[in-house]
């Protein structure tokens, strides 16, 4: 019996969606006893503010198919990509979408939540391009509660892949994104 788990990261160039879903791979791949991952990626032309998006399969079994095709986790950072990609989200998925460039968010037979990733970037953080890595912190903390992936192991492949020195600023990141989607799990368990 296979235990696919299909994820997608969309947003617009610029917004690390291709590195966030590498290391999600990586993560699974590398960090994770078990779990076999695959990533894919698709991109316009543009080198900035094009759509773009990034996809990642885990399976306990070897995967056949690479692409997402009804994904149960998306992370969608903006409006341009959440108006082409969330049509064929699958039911009863986990959607968290940017509560900044995500201004028409849709209804969807899916747990959606609307946070504010890439302001807990500029602000907390102090740098708008590590929004990838907060959105990488949601993530973890969805994918530690489906038993899929333990955070540890995302941090892993996170010091692995970032620039020297980066290290700290990337973490930290990673850390307030799971930090969020914690609380934000939290409060709708009561």
């Amino acid at each position: 019996m296979s235990d696919r788990f299909e994820i997608r990261i969309a947003g617009t160039g610029g917004q690390g969606v291709i590195l966030a879903a590498v290391i999600l791979g990586e993560g699974a791949a590398l960090y994770t006893k078990g779990l076999h991952a695959v990533q894919t990626q698709s991109y316009g032309p543009e080198a900035r503010g094009g759509a773009s998006k990034s996809e990642v399969i885990y399976d306990r079994e070897e995967i056949d198919y690479p692409k997402a095709t009804h994904p149960d986790l998306q992370i969608i950072l903006a409006q341009k990509a959440c108006d082409t990609y969330i049509h064929d989200t699958a039911k009863g998925a986990t959607v968290i979408l940017d509560d900044f460039y995500v201004t028409n968010p849709p209804k969807l037979n899916a747990e959606v939540y609307l946070l504010p990733i890439v302001r807990t970037a500029r602000e907390k953080i102090g740098k708008e391009i590590v929004v990838n890595m907060v959105a990488l912190g949601a993530a973890a903390k969805v994918l530690e509660s489906k038993e899929l992936v333990n955070p540890e192991s995302v941090k892993k492949a996170i010091l692995a892949r970032v620039p020297k020195g980066t290290e700290a600023l990337n973490e930290k990141a990673f850390k307030e994104g799971y930090k969020m989607m914690s609380e934000e799990m939290a409060c709708r368990s009561k």
